[in-house]
């Protein structure tokens, strides 16, 4: 049983402010507004068979998925939390169609800061009780001055100067990178507090698990193809065990902490796939490569796209080094 460190997730933002290049105590208060909003979001979450705030709303948000009551409610909530500590901006979220440009009552906002977040990933799967999670992005604006503008958001996620997730479950963590290793921190329910419980992370270089949705199998590109096959010969160490949540988040993190790698190829009703670049795939490459892991779009590094719409799409290969390495080989020998 791993044992909780006594260090909160304040104290280690604190102790780590030398690691980071920037105005470190504006990023730590904007982890603190994520880390306050998570613990509402969170409790929402585990009252979510009491309350009503399961179900649809009745409205399609702009990917023009039915928008779930969780879905508005974790939005707002962290929304609301990044404007009130006015650290940040401008806000992207998977929930609204163009970006909100925060304002301030002087109408000077200073702070060098834009968050991209998915509020609450995988909430399609909350009334049936499987976990879900915030997926979050954070950029420093390149516009010097003056109201936020679209080019602050699409920058390639090799300029990104933190990211992180919060997985809600059987246990509550919350995981992050400023760019020095990626750390997990589990909350403590009766005291309502982060404490460090994953120092260090480092995903396996290589992994015996693969999460895709094989029904989408006979859409996929044959490079896919070819590798789902790989997975379950029965030869070497394989077949591989096949493990598919359909939460990012949740999916990810049992990756990222047991090996494996996570699969979301185009295929023929999304030619461009269906994760979200900004605000899914460019955090989750960020941890996973600071963790020592791989993330690609199948040819090429997904920290290295550069975007061109706020909801861009792209395929999406993450995980293990060696495993992704292998997918980008079938994928090159499929077009040979």
């Amino acid at each position: 049983m791993k044992s909780m460190s006594s260090q909160t997730l304040g104290e280690f933002i604190i102790d780590k402010q030398a690691d980071f290049k920037y105005s470190s105590g504006e990023l730590s208060r904007l982890l603190g507004a994520i880390r306050l909003a998570s613990k509402v979001v969170n409790q929402q979450v585990n009252k979510a068979g009491l309350v009503d705030i399961i179900g649809a709303i009745g409205n399609q948000n702009i990917q023009g998925e039915e928008q779930q009551k969780l879905d508005v409610f974790a939005n707002d909530v962290f929304i609301g939390a990044l404007k009130n500590r006015e650290v940040v901006c401008g806000i992207a979220s998977e929930e609204n169609e163009d970006f909100i440009s925060i304002n301030l009552e002087n109408n000077l906002n200073n702070s060098k800061y834009v968050v991209l977040i998915d509020p609450l990933d995988g909430s399609s799967n909350i009334d049936v009780n499987v976990n879900v999670g915030t997926i979050f992005s954070i950029y420093r604006r390149i516009s010097e001055d003056g109201p936020v503008t679209l080019e602050d958001f699409l920058q390639p996620g090799n300029r990104q100067v933190a990211a992180g997730y919060i997985v809600y479950g059987s246990s509550t963590m919350l995981v992050y990178t400023t760019g020095n290793g990626v750390n997990g921190f589990t909350l403590d329910p009766a005291l309502g507090v982060f404490y460090l419980s994953h120092p260090n992370i480092k995903i396996p270089e290589d992994g015996k698990i693969y999460s895709v949705n094989e029904g989408n199998y006979l859409k996929f590109p044959q490079g896919i193809k070819n590798y789902i096959k790989y997975c379950q010969e029965e030869k070497d160490n394989r077949p591989y065990t096949s493990r598919y949540i359909g939460s990012l988040v949740s999916d990810f993190h049992r990756n990222l902490l047991k090996g494996g790698i996570y699969l979301y190829p185009s295929y023929s009703q999304a030619p461009k796939g269906k994760l979200r670049l900004l605000y899914e795939c460019n955090p989750m490459a960020f941890l996973v490569e600071q963790a020592g892991g791989s993330a690609s779009d199948g040819f090429t590094r997904i920290l290295d796209l550069n975007p061109v719409e706020l909801h861009e799409r792209t395929p999406f290969v993450c995980g293990s080094k060696k495993m992704v390495e292998k997918v980008e080989k079938f994928m090159k020998d499929a077009q040979e």
